[in-house]
């Protein structure tokens, strides 16, 4: 992988787009025709029998174009989460391996430097720019350079400390998200409200079908919108879980593989 490039941007980029293509798809050629033949139906039943109790169905509560849009932002923003709960689960598995590659309780000293900062240089690039390995390097060219544990010890710390700051601060655009969904669903309620209102004088007159339909708009936008956001932030939850163990583990695996072991 080519240094700097931006991968997360083309990869937000194009999850976006194939959200809403999918999920417009779904939508003109599935739920909107499901609810307007529904609706159809429902009508001519209501016209047959004045006492018919009008039935609910699913097509109907997510039809409309707020709901269309939490269900776009919904996708987009699992699939930021996977792309980010991938690199954490594979940064995750390195845990598990003897990258040093030294006898178990072999002390290490500054002659050690070279060989260990060569081993981790040979791991491949794209396992370089992880946590563990980054960690691991900082380590010993500190020890290298200035033979003290606690200054590497530090040195290790300050590597894993910035690291999962920089993990939060890259959830900004899903905690966004989160927020933008109950956002579009009150739109929606807005809208329905208003166009509620604004048929008022029909509900007057006896004709309340109108009203009813636009104030089906605006609470089944909120419902939606309001399940969408409990389930995306359960997934934000366990990813930020998820980096901040590999945050912890990283630094105690660098303590007990590397500084414990040094001798100045």
């Amino acid at each position: 992988m080519r240094r700097g490039f931006p991968v997360e941007l083309v990869y937000q980029v194009f999850s976006l787009l194939i959200a809403f293509i999918l999920v417009h798809a779904l939508y003109v050629s599935v739920i909107r025709p499901q609810a307007r033949a529904f609706l159809e139906q429902e009508a001519r039943q209501m016209q047959a029998d004045p006492e018919y109790v009008q039935q609910r169905s699913f097509f109907v509560v997510v039809k409309d174009y707020e709901q269309e849009a939490c269900f776009v932002l919904m996708l987009w923003a699992l699939a930021i989460l996977g792309f980010k709960g991938r690199a954490a689960y594979r940064q995750q598995k390195l845990l598990d391996q003897d990258l040093l590659r030294l006898p178990a309780e072999l002390p290490i000293g500054p002659e050690d430097t070279r060989d260990l900062a060569g081993r981790i240089r040979a791991l491949p690039a794209s396992m370089q720019a992880y946590l563990l390995p980054r960690a691991l390097l900082t380590a010993i060219e500190r020890f290298a350079a200035t033979r003290n544990v606690q200054d590497v010890s530090t040195a290790a710390r300050d590597i894993c400390s910035s690291e999962g700051e920089r993990m939060e601060s890259e959830l900004s655009i899903i905690r966004y998200i989160a927020w933008a969904i109950p956002s579009v669903g009150f739109i929606g309620t807005v809208r329905g409200i208003g166009d509620a209102l604004g048929q008022a004088h029909r509900a007057v007159e006896g004709d309340i079908t109108g009203v009813t339909s636009s104030l089906g708009v605006a609470f089944n936008s909120t419902f939606i919108a309001l399940v969408i956001s409990i389930v995306l932030m359960f997934f934000i939850h366990q990813l930020q879980l998820m980096q901040e163990r590999l945050v912890l583990d990283s630094e105690r695996y660098v303590d007990h593989w590397l500084i414990r072991r040094l001798q100045g």
